[in-house]
């Protein structure tokens, strides 16, 4: 059945489940959607349960489009959103799209123009005809986001037209009779770092993560040269667990050997991943490395990137369905659950996770309708990788602050932007407003305020309680009044001339470069103050080193010169932030598991780690186990 009968098809079933006084002007497919136009969508509006209705019975995710002909003046539509939606919403701007004839609402508060089940958005379509649509408009001021938006809006046209070819490709009819899927190892595998998986059936190629290995120079790229992943083009699609590096950081490369499909992700992902990449090629470029694509890829993956929300079932192929669930490991990383064919077989990926509830995040998800296998993660699989409770980890960090502080030093915190950045800053937060250690500035340097306020952009995807705080309490941390942003030199210089006590979060995380080495050259000498590590500092980084009790550290002047700056200042250690769970949790994991998998695939962790968590997940479960080398083609049904 070619593409063209599917919607003809399509639109008589259309038809026959929609009252006789509804009209239907046009169908089509846009991405994994199927788009219903219509002179009459206040009919749509009037019953809530009829888009629900059609996409129960044709198995498809529905959007109403109305025809421009019932739309209402932009200027008269403006009034009459004004008067349906209360003004506590904090609407800030309006954009119509003709094309599509949605209007794009920003406000602070979404939910008082959605309304309880949507019911003012309903009144809205009957009274201007316009599909409303709304977005929060960022508390902080987010470059990124604003920038991405802006974007979109640009280049709507080439967007829709994208969208049409992909959803054609997706809805296609099944050209085989063959029934079979495969797993192909691309990178990650008893490794950590550039993360990728090829899953293939006979109708469908999808790429699981495309990252880099940014420590590494010879081994840095996924196997993309292998003969299943050719031609590139052929891919359907790319599907994202998360935003870090070793998961995204050459996605923009597909487009640059010839790859057209959609990138699928959380709407967070997507703005996070745009920093990051941007971010990537500004080091590069700064150490004088290879840029292996230019920033234009990267707006090239944007324009083809769909966002999807938790427990979205979305069709990425004409034999496989896709749904993502919260991953616990950074601002909306994804656990990935494919189901392939009719029944035919289950499959998850972890990416990278954390099964525990932390200051950010509910845990990683581990009940799904059916999976016959999980790819999961094994950073920390080892027998002895356990870390200290969240709880202590964060008394911890409070008793080194307050006894900084209270002998006038600086509490100097190298991390990690995106995740790590955010669960401190809660942590500090919550310290200074119970008293527990001095009002004293935090100030963020480096891209940590710029992933914050992408945070506050996404607050559906942090936990129950800060979604609560900031939904009905009105009470955001990250908008706190000790939270001060660094955006220039001459304020980071302020900072340390002042040498008022205060509290830094700088990046990198590992000290390899960046802002936070400022600080260190200016706060290291003094015995008062404190250095304290709360991620994984690499072997070779000088982040290492200094944990290993170096007290002096050869550092770049002015005119190319080295000088030599002597650490005097106390150094710590806080383990227990950790966005990967720890042995225990991923055994956990797994025990808790509904249904229990038939076979457990280790992967993102070294050697040792991937064979230690596969063989006691088998001996204690006796579940078919496995850690996988790169480049094994794994046949799953």
């Amino acid at each position: 059945m070619t593409i063209e009968e599917v919607l003809i098809d399509l639109k008589k079933k259309i038809k026959t489940q929609l009252p006789k006084e509804i009209t239907i002007s046009d169908v089509d497919f846009e991405g994994p959607e199927l788009v219903i136009y219509t002179e009459e969508p206040r009919k749509f509006a009037d019953d809530g349960d009829l888009i629900k209705g059609l996409a129960k019975e044709l198995r498809k995710r529905i959007v109403v489009r109305p025809d421009p002909k019932v739309l209402a003046q932009p200027e008269e539509a403006i009034e009459v959103i004004s008067r349906i939606v209360s003004s506590e919403s904090g609407i800030s701007s309006h954009f119509f799209d003709v094309d599509t004839g949605e209007v794009v609402i920003e406000a602070e508060k979404p939910g008082l123009v959605i309304g309880r089940h949507g019911e003012t958005l309903r009144e809205i379509t009957k009274e201007i005809g316009w599909m409303p649509k709304v977005v929060r408009t960022p508390p902080m001021k987010s470059t990124t986001v604003n920038n991405i938006r802006q974007f979109m809006r640009t280049n709507k046209e080439e967007r829709k037209a994208l969208l049409k070819t992909i959803g054609r490709k997706i809805h296609r009819g099944l050209s085989s009779k063959d029934k079979w899927v495969r797993l192909t190892t691309l990178g990650a595998c008893r490794e950590v770092g550039r993360s990728c998986f090829l899953l293939s059936t006979p109708e469908t190629r999808i790429l699981i993560d495309c990252g880099v290995n940014v420590s590494g120079e010879d081994n840095g790229t996924p196997y993309l040269y292998v003969p299943e992943v050719h031609p590139i083009s052929q891919i359907d699609a790319v599907v994202l667990t998360h935003p870090h590096l070793d998961h995204i950081g050459l996605v923009p490369l597909l487009y640059k050997y010839g790859f057209e499909g959609p990138v699928y992700c959380t709407p967070p992902t997507r703005d996070m991943m745009a920093l990051l990449q941007l971010d990537y090629l500004d080091v590069a470029a700064r150490e004088g490395k290879k840029i292996p694509y230019e920033s234009a890829m990267i707006r090239e993956v944007l324009k083809h990137t769909i966002t999807l929300n938790y427990g979205d079932v979305t069709d990425i192929g004409p034999d496989m369905k896709l749904t993502l669930h919260n991953a616990g490991h950074i601002l909306g990383s994804s656990v990935a659950h494919f189901h392939v064919g009719d029944g035919l077989y289950n499959i998850a990926f972890t990416g990278d996770f954390k099964y525990e509830k932390t200051r950010l995040f509910d845990p990683a998800v581990n009940d799904f309708p059916r999976v016959e296998t999980i790819v999961m993660e094994a950073t920390y699989g080892g027998s002895r990788d356990m870390q200290p409770s969240r709880k202590d980890a964060e008394r911890h960090l409070q008793e080194i602050a307050k006894e900084t502080l209270e002998n006038g030093g600086n509490l100097l915190i190298p991390t990690f932007a995106v995740g790590r950045s955010q669960e401190v800053m809660i942590v500090l937060e919550e310290a200074i407003r119970k008293g527990i250690i001095s009002d004293v500035p935090v100030y963020l340097d480096g891209m940590i305020y710029e992933a914050t306020a992408i945070h506050t952009t996404h607050p559906e995807y942090l936990n129950n309680e800060l979604r609560t705080q900031i939904f009905h309490k009105g009470m955001n941390p990250f908008l706190a009044k000790c939270f001060v942003q660094v955006d220039s030199k001459e304020k980071r210089q302020k900072i340390i001339d002042d040498r008022e006590p205060c509290i830094v979060l700088a990046t990198s995380g590992m000290m390899n470069g960046g802002p936070v080495m400022e600080y260190l050259k200016a706060f290291g000498p003094e015995e008062k103050n404190t250095l304290v590590f709360v991620g994984y500092q690499a072997e070779g980084t000088l982040g290492r080193r200094i944990q290993k009790g170096w007290k002096e550290i050869p550092m770049h002047a002015a005119g190319g010169r080295t000088e030599t700056v002597k650490i005097n200042m106390h150094i710590d250690t806080v383990d227990g932030f950790s966005g990967h769970s720890d042995r225990m949790q991923l055994m956990e994991y797994i025990r808790k598991m509904r249904p229990r998998p038939e076979h457990v695939l280790t992967q993102h962790g070294d050697e040792k780690n991937c064979m230690d968590l596969a063989s006691s997940i088998y001996r204690k479960f006796k579940i078919e186990t496995r850690a996988p080398m790169n480049l094994e083609t794994i046949r799953l049904a």
